[in-house]
């Protein structure tokens, strides 16, 4: 499944399925194949997946005698975080799977 996240006040955001389900469960939301953020819900998303991402690098830190390669959180969620600061300025709710 892929998502495509969808705003007036943005461009669309595209995920695959495993990384979009991530970020809704992240955002307090459940994985769906149609769905809305609304536009007084963003600040607390965006807080949300600020929160994730500062989790995922201190445990990437922690686990650094391992090195690998890795597509790290902040660089998965950026695009769509990116889309909330600008749905929130413009006080406009997001969609997908409409």
């Amino acid at each position: 499944m892929l998502y495509k996240f969808k705003c007036k006040a943005a461009g669309d955001v595209i995920m695959l399925g495993p990384n979009g389900d991530q970020v809704l469960r992240i955002v307090g939301k459940e994985p769906a194949a149609q769905g809305i953020i609304e536009a007084a819900d963003l600040r607390a998303a965006i807080a949300a997946l600020e929160a994730a991402v500062a989790t995922d690098e201190a445990t990437a830190l922690a686990d650094a005698a391992a090195p690998r390669e890795r597509v790290s959180l902040r660089q998965r969620v950026w695009p769509l975080r990116e889309m909330m600061k600008r749905a929130e300025r413009a006080r406009q709710p997001i969609v997908w799977g409409v």
